[in-house]
């Protein structure tokens, strides 16, 4: 494992109840462990949006400003969203 730093944290006791339920379980050695765990969690979740970001979002509203006739009137994309999801339906059926 990395270097270690110790922190001192106060949390909310349904949270520190969890933390306890975890190792009393045996899932953790560690209230540490479940915190870093929940960490990892965390940053896996904030690299995902910023991917998102910069390959979906971004492109797309770069996009929109190139050509923004091209952009869809709220009622034409509820239309396709819908027409997407009868589809699947029906493929499935």
């Amino acid at each position: 494992m990395a270097a270690v730093s110790k922190k001192t944290i106060s949390l909310p006791t349904s949270q520190a109840d969890y933390i306890d339920a975890k190792v009393a379980s045996g899932e953790y050695a560690s209230a540490s462990e479940v915190v870093r765990e929940g960490l990892r969690s965390l940053q896996a979740r904030d690299a995902a949006i910023e991917n998102w970001l910069r390959e979906k979002v971004v492109p797309a509203a770069l996009a929109h400003h190139a050509h923004p006739d091209r952009a869809l009137s709220s009622e034409e994309a509820r239309k396709q969203i819908f027409a997407g999801i009868e589809a699947r339906k029906k493929a499935r059926a």
